[in-house]
């Protein structure tokens, strides 16, 4: 079973990995792949922020948004991957403990 699972998980992975590495894509192909990661990673972001219990929650009680606010701030002004988690994490943390909604 957990050989099974590992094949089926890894596959998909692998496998174009494995058989497209061999050849080089046209310029225009390799320009719209490159958008492919960013766009997942801000639809991915915008649905855990907006939505964070299923439902679309755009309002001043939705905490998740209070923490993107200066999280995007600061990934805008370092451009730092460590500053961007820490202040997103430290944020988080003071309105889930100092912060009632």
């Amino acid at each position: 079973m957990i050989f099974g699972v590992a094949l089926v998980s890894m596959l998909p992975r692998i496998l174009p990995v494995a058989l497209f590495s061999r050849y080089e894509f046209a310029e225009p192909l390799k320009k719209w792949l490159s958008y492919v990661a960013p766009a997942v990673l801000g639809s991915l972001t915008a649905l855990s922020v907006l939505a964070p219990e299923g439902f679309v929650d755009i309002s001043i009680h939705n905490r998740f948004i209070w923490a993107f606010i200066p999280t995007l701030v600061i990934a805008i002004k370092t451009k730092s991957l460590f500053a961007t988690l820490f202040i997103g994490i430290v944020t988080m943390a003071l309105l889930y403990n100092f912060v009632q909604f």
